[in-house]
């Protein structure tokens, strides 16, 4: 449904439309039983004026002032529920009863400015609030009358829509996004800046320590190492230069282990960009065709890289089954995300929602997969397997006997402790964000996600490099998987907070929905898993190449 609005002509108590619900009418009775479970579960509508999103600002039970995308349909005002937003403490409103918002009063901010062909007015916001009138008379209309209740019993119920628009000039604001009074009204700013000092200061102090391993500990043993002759000094001081033969002993399930950095190299330079550009203010979600061509367009151009390092790494190894490995590299993290999105689209299907992908959607993207991915990976594994990483040191084929590990360097210890660290970092910001995607709220703050990402990235990187010298210390050389899942635990960490956040926020009872969510959170848990694992990985490896690459093997 539209309506029109002449420029600068206020109107008051204007009528939209008149629904009736009959008893008689099974399909009536059924569309408002629909109605009011939405009221009861705060449904939104979202509106759109002249491009722009309408905003609706409240104040808080603590008076300050709050804005959001979109207003509740209607209020179900419960003393126990948690959703108090919509009835805003009205007086008016009577306890565990339905009322509607029926009534909207529109202001629309604009700003004049002088063009060549004259004066132009520019949209500046559209805020909306949102009311209910039970109007008796459809032909005279006050806006004055009393709230409109929906009766719980199945009677004959009529609702009259009207709207009421006015105009303001704005003198002062020239141009503006549809956030900015989002972003004016919302304390959690400030919450959110107190948040990111704090991650920021917990990785400052593991940059201090990384600090203090590398050059007070590794750099004064390979100096005392290449100066003193091995009769005259206790090498096994030196835990980690014991076992320079084995520590490039390549890895059980290298196939699989290049696949998971091949793909996760993609996710990376993917997150990496697309933050960067919206953080920039170049992407945006009010624009969602150009955000769906730019994420469909670099998710293919980034098969070619993927495929480079899922190759390399492949031939590092020594691997030989390439048709395997390629079929792997194409179609494991696609096969997975795709098939989760069947799942939660048939369940859509069943229950009838709109929000269901179509069919002919769905096998345009399979399609783009086969037709797009396949050939720009296969490019990608044709200049990957011919060249690979060189050790600085010759890995010898007979096994070194390990010593007996400590309790802090056991492979589960160290992963399970290992990846609480940058949990943490992301804890508080990760409840922002997933209150922000599963409520009416939209998530906007593209540069404090961008920075949360370098702190992300920064704190897997410093703990995988801490724990993989505390485990070469001991003589542990097996270090190729622990430095991948090390890190990508933290993925686990985000699947345990995910099914909290489900059962203690959000008030589900369709199962449409329950498949929706837990197949979004499955893909968020891969998306973390393959990325965070990856940077781990690689900060390790690195880590092991500089050291040894210095170290003169005697």
């Amino acid at each position: 449904m539209y309506s029109e609005f002449s420029f600068n002509k206020e109107e008051t108590c204007r009528k939209v439309c008149v629904k009736s619900y009959a008893p008689e009418d099974e399909d009536q009775m059924r569309r408002l039983a629909f109605l009011k479970g939405g009221i009861k579960q705060n449904y939104y509508h979202r509106w759109v004026i002249d491009s722009t999103r309408v905003i609706w600002c409240y104040d808080k039970e603590d008076k300050s002032p709050y804005c959001t995308l979109g207003f509740p349909i209607g209020c179900f005002k419960d003393p126990n529920s948690q959703l108090k937003i919509p009835c805003l403490n009205n007086s008016e409103f009577k306890n565990n009863s339905l009322y509607l918002f029926n009534h909207v009063d529109i202001t629309i901010t604009y700003h004049m400015e002088s063009d060549t062909t004259g004066n132009v007015a520019k949209l500046i916001s559209s805020r909306v609030e949102p009311k209910s009138y039970k109007h008796t008379d459809e032909n005279h209309l006050t806006c004055n009358e009393p709230p409109l209740e929906i009766p719980e019993d199945e009677d004959y119920f009529s609702v009259i829509y009207t709207y009421s628009v006015k105009f303001e000039e704005s003198k002062t604001v020239k141009w503006s996004s549809e956030w900015d009074h989002d972003i004016e009204s919302a304390t959690e700013v400030n919450i959110l800046w107190i948040r990111l000092v704090n991650s920021f200061f917990v990785v400052l102090t593991l940059c201090g320590l990384v600090i203090i391993v590398i050059l007070k500990s590794i750099c004064r043993d390979i100096i005392k190492c290449n100066r003193i002759k091995p009769p005259m000094y206790n090498w096994r001081r030196f835990g980690w230069r014991m076992i320079h033969g084995s520590i490039f002993r390549l890895p059980k399930y290298g196939m699989l282990l290049s696949v998971f950095l091949g793909q996760g190299t993609q996710v990376f330079i993917m997150a990496f960009f697309s933050l960067f550009l919206a953080g920039l203010g170049f992407l945006t979600p009010a624009d969602r065709r150009a955000l769906v061509n730019y994420g469909i367009v670099l998710w293919f151009l980034l098969e070619i890289p993927a495929g480079y390092v899922s190759a390399k790494m492949y031939k590092t190894f020594r691997g030989g089954k390439w048709k395997t490995h390629f079929l792997l590299t194409t179609l494991l993290f696609p096969g997975i995300v795709f098939t989760d999105i069947f799942i939660m689209n048939l369940s859509l299907w069943m229950e009838g929602s709109s929000a269901a992908i179509s069919f002919d959607s769905l096998a345009t993207i399979f399609t783009l997969c086969f037709g797009v991915s396949t050939p720009l990976t296969f490019l990608g594994v044709f200049f990957g397997k011919r060249d690979k990483f060189q050790f600085p040191v010759r890995a010898y084929q007979t096994r070194r006997v390990r010593t007996q590990r400590r309790f802090f360097t056991k492979p589960t210890i160290t992963i399970i402790l290992g990846s609480l660290l940058p949990f943490g970092c992301m804890f508080l910001q990760l409840s922002y964000i997933l209150n922000r995607i599963w409520s009416p709220h939209m998530y906007y703050l593209f540069a404090f996600l961008f920075l949360i990402f370098l702190i992300l990235m920064i704190s897997c990187s410093e703990v995988t490099v801490l724990l993989c010298y505390f485990r070469l210390s001991v003589e542990d050389y097996g270090w190729w998987w622990r430095a991948f899942l090390t890190s990508s635990f933290t993925s686990t960490y985000i699947l345990m907070y995910a099914i909290h956040y489900f059962f203690t926020k959000l008030h589900v009872i369709d199962i449409g929905s329950i498949f929706v969510y837990f197949g979004y959170t499955l893909i968020l848990v891969l998306v973390f898993f393959l990325f965070t694992g990856t940077i781990g990985f690689f900060s390790c490896f690195s880590f092991i190449t500089a050291v040894y690459g210095v170290m003169k093997v005697r």
